[in-house]
């Protein structure tokens, strides 16, 4: 194959004006914690201070779904159509933001500008347009004529879409009359601190929007707060199981979006090249930082070496590097914990028995990076084939029937997503009957839209975000 190089294409960080520090947001104001403690942040590819951010304590806590509390009766009581103009207000600057918001991203977490730019920002702006109007239409889907929202919901969010995942919980909670006291990643806490600038700029009544920086225990604090009504969170599975103890035997209503180890089953009558794009889609956007990644491939016996030829010479492509570089495939992992993490479970696979291979790649002297990984001669007895590793590493496995493929692609404790390729629509239809998982593509894979509901079976967690579905999680019903 012809060598292409390609001249560095980075984009501009001086769109973005990241202050030296950043108090909470909470009542409509920033301010600091109120012990005073703060923390700071990263950026994973240069292991540059961005930025310190206040730690919030209980007392900060405390106030921040306080204040939540006093803004729902004037909130709640809001006609519909009035909720909605302050929604379609957000999006509309979201979209007129969305370049400094997308450096933003890129910085703060590891990921290509391409992404952040190209899939990232218009998503979550399509989110908010999408719950705007649902707003003024509640008594039409389906959750009975005259549905209430539930009061103070506390939200927790996750390091690997930090603004899109802010959007998918605190679009509908606003659209249905909700209030919230928000929680983003400690690793990645400025793009939800740049949104409460936007929700200031749109002239959001205050504390309707609150959000509290800090660590896991900020999040706990949360959580068991007792006037919290709803607690939505993204993250771990071992978090999740642990959010379920604390709010078990209370009123408080319970949406989680947990871990996955998606299969991506290829089989021999799948268009070849188009799979291969949907495979490295699948488990190398955004570094495989995704809890619905395609990181178990099951492959048709009689294809396999076709296939694994082809996906070869196409990681052999793929460029890893400065995130802000518009050329760049992949960029860097998140933490230096996380790094830690597919480290070792890499290291698992190969003392398991298990091949390793990955293409020749030059990674930067500084930051946290990890090339993408290959394994073949997997079993499902592998912790590779059973783990979340949340990091670009592919498991391959074969079958030879459709059921032994449905049979591999159940055989694990999540149930998030899934991935058929094949020619045949009967057959896509029979497997995703088969298959227990919350979202099947067919022909494709990682395709998202606001209208379409996501979530999980078993310990990928219980509830849906997006859609009408997603409403639901939010109302008295």
């Amino acid at each position: 194959m012809p060598v292409f190089e390609y001249a560095p294409a980075p984009e501009s960080r001086a769109v973005v004006d990241i202050a030296p520090s950043y108090g909470l947001f909470i009542d409509g104001e920033f301010g600091e914690a109120g012990d005073g403690k703060v923390f700071k942040t990263l950026s994973p590819s240069s292991e540059e201070v961005l930025s310190e951010v206040a730690q919030a304590s209980t007392e900060d806590v405390d106030r921040a779904v306080k204040a939540a509390r006093k803004a729902f009766t004037t909130w709640s009581a809001l006609p519909g159509s009035e909720r909605a103009k302050y929604l379609f207000r957000i999006a509309r600057i979201i979209q007129e933001r969305s370049r400094e918001l997308a450096v933003l991203e890129s910085l703060d977490n590891g990921k290509p500008i391409r992404e952040s730019r190209d899939a990232d920002l218009p998503l979550v702006a399509a989110h908010f347009f999408y719950y705007a109007g649902w707003a003024d239409k509640l008594a039409y889907a389906g959750y009975g004529q005259d549905p209430k929202p539930l009061g103070v919901a506390g939200q927790i969010i996750p390091w690997n879409f930090p603004l899109l995942m802010l959007a998918w919980k605190i679009a509908p909670a606003l659209a249905t009359g909700n209030t919230v006291v928000l929680k983003p990643a400690e690793t990645t806490p400025l793009s939800a601190l740049f949104f409460a600038d936007i929700c200031r700029q749109a002239g959001l009544p205050k504390g309707v929007v609150n959000i509290i920086t800090g660590d896991g225990s900020t999040g706990a604090e949360l959580v068991a707060h007792p006037g919290i009504d709803k607690v939505a969170f993204t993250g771990s599975t071992e978090v999740g199981k642990a959010i379920a103890r604390t709010v078990a035997g209370t009123k408080k209503k319970v949406t989680l979006e947990l871990g996955g180890k998606a299969a991506n089953i290829v089989f021999d009558d799948a268009p070849i090249d188009q799979a291969v794009e949907g495979i490295i889609g699948g488990i190398f956007f955004n570094q495989g930082h995704v809890c619905c990644a395609g990181s178990r491939l099951l492959v048709q016996e009689s294809v396999q070496d076709e296939l694994l030829d082809a996906l070869k010479r196409r990681m052999g492509t793929l460029r890893v590097g400065d995130p802000l570089d518009k050329n760049t495939d992949i960029g860097a992992i998140n933490s230096a914990e996380q790094l830690a993490r597919i480290r070792a479970l890499a290291d698992a696979g190969e003392a398991e028995g298990a091949e390793r291979w990955a293409p020749e790649c030059e990674l930067p002297s500084s930051g946290y990076w990890f090339a993408p990984t290959l394994f073949t001669g997997v079993t499902q007895a592998h912790r590779i084939a059973r783990e979340e590793i949340f990091g670009p590493v592919l498991s391959v496995l074969t079958f030879r029937t459709p059921e032994e493929a449905v049979a591999k692609a159940n055989n694990t404790p999540y149930g998030l997503s899934a991935g058929i390729w094949t020619e045949k629509g009967s057959r896509i239809l029979w497997m995703a009957n088969k298959l227990r998982a919350g979202v099947v593509w067919s022909n494709t894979f990682n395709k998202f839209d606001p209208a379409s509901p996501f979530g999980g079976y078993k310990e990928s967690g219980y509830g849906r975000e997006g859609g009408r579905h997603g409403l639901e999680a939010y109302l008295d019903v």
